[in-house]
């Protein structure tokens, strides 16, 4: 593994832990050898993430689409800044520059970006790690949620397998390193079983 890339908020959220957390995932990131790949955003967590990799002499590379980078929220300082014409085209590329993806908290945005690569991983598409990191149980909900999507059969328990969840950055990111990509059916039929 040589990049990981990280989503999460452009806002630093209402609790000093998430931004305690994206700066141990910034520093472990360049600890670990690893390059970051990111939103290219300044602004809450995305900065502070980008930041911490930047002051610990680490890469920080970035993607934005020209529409967000007109609204000045670009981060000028990244080791590569891309800016692309649309989110697809960022999202794309990000996936292409990264071996893991790991979620911080974040909003609409970051949950639409996690979400995507993690239905590439269920259909197949790659197979790179998923990983959402649960900062003062930030992610305690939809972690229930994704039992309802077992228990109400639109989720295969091998697909559950596709997402590793840990409240602690270090364990998480450990996990990401070690992680191994399940052999699973893409498809839930009426003759699986629960």
């Amino acid at each position: 593994m040589k990049r990981i890339c990280v989503f999460c908020g452009s806002s630093s959220g209402a609790r000093p832990e998430y931004t305690e957390a994206a700066v141990t995932i910034g520093t472990e990131i360049v600890r670990r050898g690893l390059e970051l790949v990111y939103g290219g955003g300044r602004i809450g967590l995305m900065g502070v993430v980008a930041d911490t990799v930047l002051a610990a002499g680490g890469r920080a590379i970035g993607v934005i689409p020209k529409a967000l980078m007109t609204k000045e929220i670009a981060h000028s300082g990244l080791t590569e800044l891309h800016v692309v014409e649309s989110m697809h085209e960022r999202k794309a590329m990000m996936a292409d520059r990264t071996d893991a993806f790991i979620a911080l908290p974040g909003g609409f945005g970051t949950m639409e970006e996690f979400f995507e690569v993690l239905t590439w991983a269920q259909l197949g598409l790659h197979r790179k790690p998923c990983a959402l990191l649960n900062t003062a149980g930030y992610y305690d909900g939809l972690l229930a949620l994704f039992e309802t999507f077992l228990g109400e059969r639109f989720v295969l328990p091998e697909h559950r397998t596709l997402v590793l969840d840990d409240t602690d950055p270090l364990r998480l990111l450990d996990r990401i390193e070690r992680y191994t990509h399940p052999s699973v059916e893409t498809w839930l039929t009426d003759d699986d079983e629960t």
